[in-house]
């Protein structure tokens, strides 16, 4: 990637300290901006704790329900109707006021992604042509909307899913479950933070194949594998129980597929480049 400082005849190439602090100063904005709205969510302590962050643990959680609904209908077990049973407890000095500081930065990276991204892409760009920005357009809005789409995921199916199962789990009568907040908050963080990231696939796949390292031939060849990774993905990210496994593999394996109509797109796009630039 090359840039450039300047216009006309003064237009230099930038070196390479020149890029890295340009770059130092991307990140800087960008930690400025998950700081900034870190100390909003706070401020927001209440909203961010119960409403959010506990949600999950209540009965009446709108998954809870969910699969309440579907159990009764089809007869099955109906532990989804009862909710988690287990109390928070913070057994540190100074947890709970780690835990409020560290889930306010964490809340202000997740809510400042797109900006996290604008100032990946402000740093990119220049060294592109027009037509690769041109067609690069939509990018913050996508990979924002696949983020999102991925923690409302995380924080709706696998998160009530992994504490309903963890939290109602017992070895014996003798043993009752008091989660500490730490752990607790961790398993949510994990749950939406993971499903972030594993819903940029489509994303990561465009600029894999960009860049020639992937081909819709490869991802249909090793579709099966794939599967098979997804699975044991699945069961890494979820409790140990087939129905939760099989409800976290779909949407992945689904945005599998997407990539690679995308792959193929995107190598459709660049052999139409390659004929026009024969022609002339």
């Amino acid at each position: 990637m090359t840039k450039k400082i300047g216009t006309g005849k003064e237009e230099q190439e930038m070196s390479f300290l020149d890029h890295l602090e340009e770059l130092r100063w991307h990140l800087i904005r960008a930690t400025l901006g998950v700081i900034i709205i870190g100390i909003v969510a706070f401020i927001a302590k209440d909203f961010i704790f119960d409403t959010i962050l506990f949600g999950p643990k209540k009965a009446d959680f709108p998954t809870y329900e969910f699969f309440c609904n579907i159990s009764r209908y089809f007869g099955m077990d109906d532990s989804f109707c009862q909710g988690p049973q287990f109390r928070i407890q913070s057994r540190q000095m100074a947890g709970q006021f780690s835990a409020h500081i560290w889930t306010s930065i964490w809340a202000g990276f997740i809510i400042g992604f797109p900006y996290i991204l604008w100032e990946l892409w402000r740093f990119i760009s220049p060294g592109l042509y027009d037509n690769e920005r041109k067609n690069s357009r939509g990018f913050i809005m996508v990979a924002s909307f696949l983020f999102f789409t991925g923690v409302l995921f995380g924080y709706y199916v696998i998160s009530p899913l992994s504490i309903n199962f963890l939290a109602n789990y017992h070895v014996s009568e003798e043993v009752f479950n008091d989660i500490d907040l730490s752990s607790y908050i961790s398993t949510i963080r994990a749950s939406v933070i993971a499903c972030g990231l594993i819903f940029e696939l489509p994303i990561l796949m465009y600029f894999l194949t960009k860049i020639g390292l992937v081909t819709p031939e490869f991802l249909r060849k090793y579709r099966k594998i794939a599967i098979v990774i997804v699975l044991i993905l699945s069961a890494v990210i979820t409790p140990p129980d087939v129905a939760s496994q099989i409800v976290v593999s779909i949407p992945i394996i689904i945005l599998y597929e997407v990539s690679i109509y995308i792959s193929k797109i995107v190598l459709k796009r660049e052999d139409r480049k390659l004929k026009k630039m024969k022609n002339k």
